[in-house]
């Protein structure tokens, strides 16, 4: 039998951004699509909206028998399974088992039913560690994750583990990716310094830069590229965190100056993420267009009981601050992770943080 519709196997396709790629695989109507994630009714719910258009085969990525039939006789896989933070660091050892064994597991069960198989894989800008005091990044520069960053680690071990298999093979790094509801404010809010440039790209951006990849496996294969929204997505997250407190009603971001880390987390600006859009024309939404649909997707509802409880808001989200904790508490253990030692000196107690600046 000739198969005249390139087979397409996206894992995660339950999450943010393999939602994305769902919808614009589906829609495009080009490919035989095969949909990998875990058995729950938020997933099933989501793949009979698609019934018939897609191959739904529900598993779990770290049991290689599962992954038996939907790598056989494949084309292309994106994979996009992977446990993200903050699970990944409440879990690690879950991180490792779904990150790094599942990719193995999912290497192994194609090298074996599709050799020929081409995998494009969904890296992270955590790789590169701690970039406040320099956020230009190159995919040439050196991995370093953050101290503790675990999931960093997973991600490292996941694109080796794709670089020394027999397929053919791209990865991308990608860069913050936000869009609605796909992130929670919490205790990782604090983790990131309010300075630190950040460039963020959508979910519905970033499936299109997979999806495009499916035309043009041969310009990417064999390389690592950074993928993000570009300077028009690009802010800091003191500017881009002050903008959502104000959309969901909690006015102004001011919190203790010690409530938010001097270092040791990541984020940045891809220098060189023109390289990837030059070949996949893949960015459409820029930092206005996300806040616009975050501000759509508030019920006016949420904002006004947010504008009328925003003191208890912001003192329950204090009371999750990491950075905060450590320098009430005077641990100086955790002080070394979560400050710079100019930092520590500098801080006063009482000063505060006015809509993201000092």
């Amino acid at each position: 039998m000739i198969r005249v519709k390139k087979s397409v196997l996206l894992t995660g396709a339950g999450g943010s951004i393999g939602r994305e790629i769902v919808e614009q695989l589906v829609e495009s109507g080009q490919y035989e699509l095969r949909v990998f994630d875990l058995d729950n009714p938020r997933n099933r719910e989501f793949f009979d909206r698609y019934d018939g258009a897609l191959k739904v085969y529900l598993g779990d990525i770290t049991d290689p028998q599962s992954l038996v039939e939907p790598t056989t006789d494949v084309d292309v896989v994106l994979h996009m399974a992977s446990v993200i933070p903050p699970l990944a660091h409440d879990r690690p050892e879950l991180a490792h088992k779904v990150n790094v064994e599942g990719t193995k597991n999912l290497i192994t069960q194609l090298q074996q039913h599709s050799p020929k198989a081409f995998i494009a894989i969904a890296s992270s800008v955590a790789t590169y560690g701690d970039r406040l005091l320099n956020p230009y990044i190159k995919v040439s520069d050196p991995l370093t994750p953050a101290e503790g960053d675990n999931y960093a680690e997973t991600k490292i071990a996941m694109e080796r583990l794709v670089q020394e298999s027999s397929l053919r093979w791209t990865i991308y790094r990608l860069a913050a990716i936000m869009g609605v509801g796909n992130h929670h404010i919490g205790r990782l809010m604090f983790r990131m310094p309010l300075g630190q440039i950040m460039e963020i790209a959508t979910p519905r951006d970033t499936a299109r830069a997979f999806v495009h990849t499916l035309k043009h496996l041969d310009a990417v294969e064999g390389k690592i590229f950074n993928l993000g929204g570009g300077a028009e997505c690009t802010t800091t997250y003191g500017e881009f965190l002050a903008k959502n407190f104000e959309l969901f009603g909690l006015g102004a971001l001011d919190f203790p100056s010690h409530a938010f880390a001097t270092k040791n987390f990541h984020c940045g600006y891809y220098e060189d993420g023109q390289e990837l859009e030059d070949i996949l024309h893949f960015r459409r939404d820029t930092l206005t267009d996300y806040y616009q649909e975050v501000e759509a997707s508030i019920p006016w509802i949420t904002r006004m009981a947010a504008k009328a409880t925003r003191k208890i808001v912001k003192s329950y989200l204090l009371s999750k601050s990491e950075p905060y904790k450590a320098w009430v508490e005077h641990d100086e253990e955790a002080m070394q992770l979560y400050f710079r030692e100019s930092d520590k000196k500098s801080l006063l107690s009482g000063e505060v943080f006015f809509d993201g600046k000092r």
